[in-house]
């Protein structure tokens, strides 16, 4: 087993690893009507009342639209050697479908250009989200033509950035657009319909699939494509339980095996097949979609929080509602209300989610056998801290500090044990939109005033920037 890191024994990574954070479209960009923009499902679900703390928006979000030339300043500033935004779908082609926005892209390719000439390495995202409205009142993912609109997006995409950005992400967690936005309702577009749900993972991959294929017909060879999954670390309450190792089993597929399985094996896992078919018969899935789905990917992206502990459900169980995905009277667990969630134990985020970075590796070690020789990237990683300024202006953070610490920790142990991880990012560059909660939770590195919308960061983005110059962690005490 590796030695543990001590002051004596300096956590180190490889020269060439990259030091990102992470943001997306709607929670920073604001201008939601400006230059041709329509309005996405997260404008329609953020402005319909009761959806979001607060009833909160992201019509200004953070200004990034009008304030991106100083936050890629701040960037290098930190150190930042990479930064992984995503293209918001309906500013470039309003409503899904037809000519490009050339206004829209234009803000792409100066925002690029900036990073560019900053020497930052630009990671962009198509779709984490923020599906253009006129296209979910056709019927959404739930609709196969949706994963045929994404192609058209993803082909003009690329042609339009694909001669100055190397690496691609089609999708960014498609679980919660698929479970948390069409079965449980608590993300946009808040509809809860189990087979729906299900209807909508396949043609998410079937997008990615296609996707795929466009960006690599529209972008020079050298270019990367992945996809970024929020794979969850599943573990069972009672490890000798019989029961309860079935209840991970099923949990383990509804959250991975139904994206990893088309996507990197070329199948969906049987036992998923089974656990579903009172819900649906899969008659989706057409001749030909599996082999549109498997495309070899470049790299996969990881995007990891807190692990989930699970069991067989009680009798009478109502089935999984508090699983730290939002409440809802609606399981985002289509076929699952057998399966029972518990809070791990530990230290908590303010979004009630365990601190266990043992779960990071564990993610990272599962990938390196389920897809050996894939690239892996972090593209998620973070924690919402109970942020304030001190009366100087000044805003320390010294437990988002000791989670990136152990985290990153935890991904140069994988390293050390053989796996091919290449780059993190944090998540957030800065305090954004954070969906369903407004503005009340913070996982910025950067500290925004939301009143002024001025920027201070926090000590832990100093902490991470001395991380990213020097390739090394500082003590946890160090910012």
């Amino acid at each position: 087993m590796p030695q543990a890191a001590t002051p004596a024994t300096p956590v180190t990574f490889p020269p060439a690893f990259l030091w990102g954070a992470a943001t997306s479209a709607y929670q920073i960009e604001g201008a939601v009507r400006e230059d041709g923009r329509t309005p996405s499902i997260w404008d329609t679900f953020s402005h319909t009342p009761g959806k979001t703390a607060g009833g909160e928006h992201g019509d200004i979000a953070v200004d990034h639209y009008h304030r991106y030339r100083d936050d890629v300043a701040m960037m290098a500033e930190l150190g930042l050697t990479a930064y992984r935004f995503s293209i918001s779908w309906s500013r470039v082609q309003p409503t899904g479908r037809g000519p490009a926005v050339q206004v829209g892209l234009d803000f792409y390719r100066r925002l690029v250009d900036e990073l560019l000439a900053h020497g930052i390495k630009p990671a962009v995202t198509l779709y984490h989200w923020d599906l253009p409205q006129e296209l979910e009142d056709a019927g959404g993912w739930p609709e196969r033509d949706t994963a045929y609109r994404f192609a058209e997006y993803a082909q003009i995409v690329g042609e339009a950035l694909g001669d100055r950005v190397e690496q691609w992400i089609t999708l960014n967690e498609p679980w919660c657009s698929a479970f948390l936005g069409y079965a449980s309702g608590v993300h946009a577009p808040g509809r809860t319909d189990p087979e729906a749900s299900l209807r909508a993972a396949h043609h998410l991959n079937l997008a990615h699939g296609l996707g795929t294929s466009a960006l690599r017909a529209a972008m020079p060879a050298r270019n990367s494509v992945a996809l970024s999954l929020n794979s969850s670390v599943v573990r069972p309450l009672s490890p000798q339980d019989p029961a309860d190792l079935a209840a991970v089993r099923k949990i383990d597929d509804l959250a991975n095996g139904i994206f990893h399985g088309p996507i990197l094996h070329g199948a969906y896992p049987e036992s998923l097949l089974s656990a579903t078919g009172s819900i649906t018969d899969w008659s989706y899935v057409l001749d030909g979609d599996l082999r549109a789905i498997h495309q070899p990917l470049d790299a996969l992206g990881l995007n990891y929080y807190t692990p989930c502990l699970v069991s067989a459900a009680g009798a009478g169980a109502a089935g999984p509602r508090t699983d730290g995905h939002g409440v809802s009277e609606h399981s985002p667990w289509p076929g699952a209300d057998d399966v029972a969630f518990h809070q791990t134990p530990g230290e908590r985020t303010e979004m009630g989610w365990t601190i266990d970075p043992t779960g990071l590796h564990e993610l990272i070690m599962r990938y390196t056998r389920e897809a050996p020789g894939l690239p892996l990237y972090i593209t998620e990683n973070g924690a919402a801290c109970d942020d304030k300024p001190e009366p100087d202006g000044s805003v320390h953070d010294p437990e988002r500090i000791a989670y990136l610490h152990g985290h990153l920790s935890a991904v140069r142990r994988a390293i050390t044990d053989g796996a091919d991880v290449r780059g993190y990012y944090l998540w957030s560059l800065m305090d954004n939109f954070e969906w369903a909660y407004g503005y009340e939770k913070r996982f910025g590195a950067v500290y925004v005033d939301y009143a002024t919308l001025a920027r201070t960061p926090k000590s832990s983005a100093h902490w991470y920037g001395q991380a990213a110059r020097s390739g090394t962690l500082p003590p946890v005490n160090s910012d």
